[in-house]
């Protein structure tokens, strides 16, 4: 089951096992639901190219599992809602006996954790500046490394059979691409064989943050007749209130139920 699908498993109906929860078992339950929720956030917001959204949930993934390896090694945490130095405690945390616990949570997870936490604090991911623009590849490598967390932590933890807990990590670690491809100022969809232009448009507003100009979209959708499109696409959405439609500033926008659409019926194509 991929990652994607175990989300959309556990969002469908509450009587369905998680099997990210079931592969945690053995981290403290105060801990293990927010650490779940807040790595799929943060997959989400990469699916999206929210990279400042990429760098918040990260932080609060780092500070997440810092407090789990906490209370499994020392019995106690830093509570909650407390400001945490995680550096400071990453290194308390190495300086632990061998007999705490296995290496991995002592040195290699904490060292992971410090240097996630670094592109938090110290990249600015989200940020627009003066600099070369790092941030499509930021977001990617914060992915990628809490995805190695998470299944480091599936590894020692599971409280699942091992080939279940080598099937999840397996569609963990599968690399995830973007449905949406930025490039020289344009946004293409990498997935155009299934998808009509109608959904393609859906993905395209899904990943923007605000409006965008119909002149874009017709840009990046290659669309060979601007009226045509305006009057087949964007009109025939706008009617199905799934975006909002600006006929004056030829702008659309994602309505709540388009957002909601994507997430249900075409969830499985925001990942190329």
């Amino acid at each position: 089951m991929t990652v994607a699908a175990t989300k959309k498993a556990s969002n469908t109906s509450t009587s369905l096992p998680d099997p990210l929860d079931a592969a945690l078992a053995s981290i403290d339950p105060k801990f293990r639901r927010r650490i779940i929720e807040t790595y799929r956030e943060l997959k989400e917001a990469f699916r999206r190219n929210d990279h400042a959204g990429c760098g918040l949930r990260s932080g609060h993934l780092c500070e997440l599992v810092l407090r789990a390896l906490q209370m499994h090694l020392q019995g106690t945490s830093t509570p909650l809602g407390t400001k945490v130095n995680l550096y400071d405690e990453c290194l308390k945390l190495e300086r632990l006996p061998a007999t705490s616990g296995p290496e991995t949570l002592r040195v290699i997870v904490p060292r992971a954790l410090a240097f996630l936490y670094t592109f938090r604090n110290k990249r600015d991911i989200g940020h627009v500046g003066g600099d070369v623009d790092a941030n499509a590849i930021d977001s990617s490598t914060t992915c990628r490394l809490a995805d190695w967390v998470v299944c480091e932590l599936i590894r020692v933890f599971h409280g699942i059979s091992l080939e279940e807990a080598q099937e999840i990590i397996t569609a963990i670690s599968a690399r995830e691409i973007p449905v949406v491809w930025q490039v020289n100022g344009r946004r293409r969809v990498l997935r155009p064989k299934g998808l009509s232009f109608a959904d393609k448009t859906l993905i395209l507003l899904y990943v923007e943050a605000g409006p965008v100009a119909e002149e874009d979209l017709v840009d990046w959708l290659e669309y060979s007749n601007a009226s045509v499109y305006r009057r087949d696409v964007l009109v025939a959405l706008h009617k199905r209130r799934l975006i909002e439609y600006d006929r004056e500033t030829r702008t659309a926008f994602l309505s709540p139920l388009g957002t909601s659409d994507v997430e249900s019926r075409l969830a499985q194509h925001l990942v190329a």
